[in-house]
């Protein structure tokens, strides 16, 4: 009768340090658990504020002051836009080919 209740003793601690043990990992999964939301939460708004940014970034009047103070681009104008014309042969083939 001793052994048996000495057994059943040691199951019941090793059982209820056991039950301790998986508490402790529950909660320190759920703390992770909660910064990796966080975390999330955190990358989406950054996420959102880039995409406005970008946004901002490729407005066309943005885009043509860029092109007009870095790039020294200028729009096209008749005066300055040249025609290139083809000749001889290439030219009477482009001619046909374009009849058709």
């Amino acid at each position: 009768m001793l052994r048996l209740n000495l057994t059943l003793l040691v199951s019941v601690l090793a059982s209820a340090l056991y039950l301790v043990q998986v508490q402790y990992d529950s909660r320190h999964l759920y703390t992770e658990i909660e910064r990796a939301q966080n975390e999330a939460r955190k990358l989406d708004i950054e996420h959102e504020r880039l995409q406005l940014e970008k946004r901002a970034q490729a407005t066309p009047a943005r885009v043509e002051r860029l092109a007009k103070d870095q790039l020294h681009m200028k729009p096209a104008t008749p005066a300055i836009t040249q025609y290139v014309t083809l000749k001889g042969a290439a030219a009477s083939a482009a001619h046909a080919e374009a009849e058709q």
